[in-house]
């Protein structure tokens, strides 16, 4: 039966205070004390898509055949088949904490090599534990009022494919466009409300939700430079030139990111949490994840979705 609006509403705005809470209490959302222990990510925002919106198919041409639907992903997480029109996907943003982001904006220069301000390496290998345990503990707290749930990146059938592109089989940044958070950028990370320094996860669900609308169907609408011309300072801050204006290289940035990993783990091995992960379907464990994201410090979108106050005049006919 469907559910009426107005318990859908609640829902969302249950799991939203329970995210709130996780993210105010966890000690797992703290850095280490030896860089400050402050919060890692600040408070959160979700975003609701219908399992059945026809953008889903579409990522596969978008994004690669391997890549999964809704339907797709709960069914190989071993869930029972359920009606598409019962699914939805929470998309769950975790921006970085405002001091972590202003820390951030000099990165360090070494010989031949432009590395991110150490407080951003340490906080997105720790913030990868949080956002997991965050991602269970909502589920739990989902199964405990009698609904199912899962999520992708948690499963087995989650890797990265490389086969010529480079692609996961469920992509966090596409199924939070689908969601309504937001769109991507020149260099092709989401820009939210509340900037693209941000990490994301999901959840598929037959919890009774209310969808969050798309403002847009253009997924380059929050970018200054596609929208207006005007910027592009995320290209500018790209030491091996993957982001120009004919877009983003994502081979050229994965392989500066390669060597980043080679250079950085070394040096703070002690200091960074291991996980798992699968390539091509292979498992790989106790590997430390450590990330780039220059482009994404000292930009007009570090925080904010620079075309908000615009998007009346871009969407004029």
């Amino acid at each position: 039966m469907e559910q009426p609006q107005s318990t859908r509403l609640e829902m969302n705005d249950e799991i939203i205070k329970f995210l709130k809470r996780e993210f105010e209490t966890s000690e797992l959302n703290r850095l280490p004390e030896s860089y400050g222990g402050g919060k890692i990510f600040a408070p959160p925002l979700i975003g609701v898509a219908q399992a059945g919106d026809p953008i889903f198919q579409k990522y596969k041409e978008i994004i690669g055949p391997e890549h999964l639907t809704p339907l797709e992903m709960w069914l190989a997480c071993g869930q029972d088949y359920n009606s598409i029109s019962n699914l939805s996907t929470i998309s769950i943003l975790f921006p970085f904490d405002k001091k972590i982001r202003d820390e951030s904006i000099n990165p360090i220069d070494s010989r031949r090599l432009r590395k991110p301000a150490e407080i951003y390496t340490i906080a997105r290998n720790f913030g990868n534990e949080f956002k997991w345990v965050c991602i269970l503990k909502t589920i739990k707290m989902l199964n405990e009022k009698g609904y199912d749930a899962t999520s992708g990146m948690l499963s087995d059938a989650y890797t990265i494919v490389l086969k010529g592109k480079f692609y996961t089989t469920w992509s966090e940044r596409y199924i939070a466009f689908a969601s309504g958070l937001g769109t991507l950028g020149l260099h092709e990370g989401l820009i939210t409300e509340l900037g693209c320094n941000i990490r994301l996860g999901s959840i598929i669900t037959n919890a009774p939700l209310k969808i969050t609308p798309r403002k847009t169907q253009e997924p380059y609408a929050n970018c200054l430079y596609y929208a207006k011309g005007t910027c592009k300072e995320c290209a500018e801050k790209c030491p091996v030139n993957a982001i120009t204006e004919k877009g983003y290289n994502k081979i050229k940035c994965n392989k500066y990111r390669m060597k980043l990993a080679r250079k950085i783990i070394p040096q703070i091995r002690s200091s960074l949490k291991t996980e798992t992960r699968r390539v091509n379907w292979k498992l790989k464990k106790d590997i430390s994840i450590v990330g780039c994201e220059l482009c994404q410090f000292g930009v007009q979108c570090t925080d904010k979705n620079p075309m908000a106050s615009h998007h009346v005049d871009f969407f004029s006919p």
